[in-house]
């Protein structure tokens, strides 16, 4: 592909197809050691997922330092609970302060109305999911995710305002953040299956990945800080609306749509990620399978296990940081850091076992069935029974914050597992089937905080956290179990066209028939 057009302009008049998958081609075991442009577009894109979930985590414990507390407490008098403010586990002292005495917000928002908060900010992401997914195919991806995630961080500028202006001004603007982040996932996807040679996959898409909990171990402990220094929760915003701003600002100016448009990679870089992935120049692309790919059997497992995760992982960063200040009674500060450490484990543990996946996969006796299905279950069963164990802790705080942080930490395995399947059933359209996972997963996680606010409304108690958290564990048992059932790590037929299938076939057969005469002449 001779193509410079920068970030895919030309995309649709140039396209090349993945064509074949094999490690072994003649040169191509000669990969470059050092830093490289795919090392570089893989950090971007690591940078890039971070900054999307610190959007979308940053209200979680903004919106606890928003809410006036005590007028809620005084508004549930009116409900038919037995007791206004809940005193199962007493008032601790932090720091020498009483935490339920911590100074209120300004908005008097019960526990549904905050679901409808956090929640909106998914209604905008699961639209834009199958659309840019679809258009991103024919026209490249770096634009739809540059200028998407700009407009999400502009819009993180104005929550401060909206909110002064009332509840649905704020609903609006996270509506229109949510609108912005949706290309972030189904780009990325594509971009991956461009950039990063198969054997590289597990660990670099681990790694990209790996950024939603970064962004969240950075979002909840600096929210919690910023939300009680002298400039008030306004400034969680601020600073996180700015950031992601220089991000989008050098992701357009330095990443490319492919290494065959890039100026900056070297030849001999561009040489071995071409021969991995066995691209061809100016081939077209097939048009999209819709019927097949409705009728995959892995694709449905691969969403199943998408739309139980986003459940589950929704629950617990939207809802912990509140259920850490209603039930365990920790400060907004302390409440932020804690509640953080869950996903600093998800993140390294998710770096840890990329490395063993594709030490997995480089060995004979693994296949890439085995191993996302393996790993893929300590990433979902890990989060269920840790679910299941912090029902039963009572009043013990610290126990539960161990259980949450070791099974939220097991679910760093779903990187390695479900979320880099697409690659492997599809490389041509993962960022497809990605959209489409996403889309139907996120309709899944909106409902999480909904569900919770529904469940805890009035006087919160251990009991009805009990069920939101059972009711998480469930999800992630029973879509786990799915994916272990029906799952593949496989390429799947429809993946390529006719032709192109009709000559690996016969190349296969050729190989075979050379195996045999080799094998008689000995």
């Amino acid at each position: 592909m001779t193509s410079n057009s920068k970030n895919g302009k030309d995309f649709h008049k140039t396209k090349y197809t993945v064509v074949t998958i094999d490690d072994n081609i003649d040169g191509a075991k000669k990969k470059p050691v050092w830093f490289g442009t795919r090392h570089f577009v893989t950090f971007m894109l690591f940078l890039g997922m971070a900054n999307a979930y610190i959007m979308r985590t940053n209200m979680s414990v903004a919106i606890v330092a928003m809410v006036n507390h005590t007028a809620i407490s005084k508004l549930s008098e009116g409900h038919n609970d037995s007791e206004s403010v809940d005193t199962e586990c007493g008032h601790f002292i932090i720091n020498g302060t009483s935490a339920h005495k911590e100074a209120d917000g300004e908005f008097v928002w019960e526990t549904d109305i905050q679901g409808y908060v956090l929640s909106s900010f998914f209604y905008g992401y699961v639209i834009t999911q199958i659309p840019f997914g679809i258009l991103s195919k024919r026209y490249g991806n770096i634009y739809f995710l540059g200028i998407g995630m700009l407009i999400n961080s502009l819009f993180g500028l104005l929550v401060p305002v909206a909110a002064k202006f009332g509840i649905w001004w704020l609903i609006a603007v996270r509506f229109i953040q949510g609108l912005g982040e949706g290309p972030i996932v189904p780009c990325t996807h594509a971009l991956l299956a461009k950039w990063i040679p198969p054997n590289e996959r597990s660990r670099m898409g681990a790694f990209v990945y790996a950024g939603a909990q970064f962004g969240t171990v950075i979002s909840m402990p600096l929210s919690g800080l910023l939300s009680v220094s002298e400039w008030g929760w306004p400034s969680v915003f601020y600073v996180f609306g700015a950031l992601g701003t220089i991000w989008c600002i050098f992701f357009l100016i330095f990443v490319y749509e492919d290494p065959f448009s890039s100026p900056r990679i070297n030849d001999d870089e561009r040489k071995y990620i071409q021969k991995t992935l066995g691209v061809i120049d100016g081939a077209a692309t097939p048009r999209i399978p819709w019927r097949s790919i409705a009728k995959s059997l892995p694709f449905w497992a691969i969403l199943l296990a998408h739309m139980g995760h986003n459940f589950g992982y929704e629950t617990l960063m939207t809802e912990l940081p509140t259920y850490m200040k209603q039930i365990l009674r920790f400060s907004i500060k302390d409440n932020g850091f804690l509640s953080s450490m869950p996903y600093l484990a998800m993140w390294l543990f998710s770096i840890f076992i990329s490395h063993v996946a594709d030490w997995m996969l480089s060995k004979p006796y693994f296949t890439h069935t085995v191993v996302r299905k393996l790993i893929n279950a300590i990433g979902q069963f890990g989060p269920a029974i840790a679910l299941i164990g912090a029902s039963f802790t009572g009043c013990n705080k610290w126990l539960t914050v161990a259980i949450l942080t070791v099974g939220v930490g097991l679910n760093g395995g779903i990187y390695s597992g479900f979320k880099v399947n697409h690659l492997d059933i599809s490389p041509q359209f993962a960022g497809i089937l990605m959209a489409l996972t996403n889309c139907l997963a996120n309709l899944a996680g909106l409902l999480a905080p909904i569900y919770a606010g529904r469940v805890v409304k009035g006087t919160p108690s251990q009991a009805k956290w009990r069920i939101v958290f059972l009711t998480a564990a469930i999800v992630y048992m029973g879509c786990c179990s799915f994916y272990v059932m029906f799952g593949s790590g496989e390429r799947q037929t429809w993946d390529q066209d006719r032709n192109q299938q009709q000559n690996l076939n016969e190349k296969k057969k050729r190989e075979t028939k050379e195996n045999k005469t080799e094998t008689t002449s000995a």
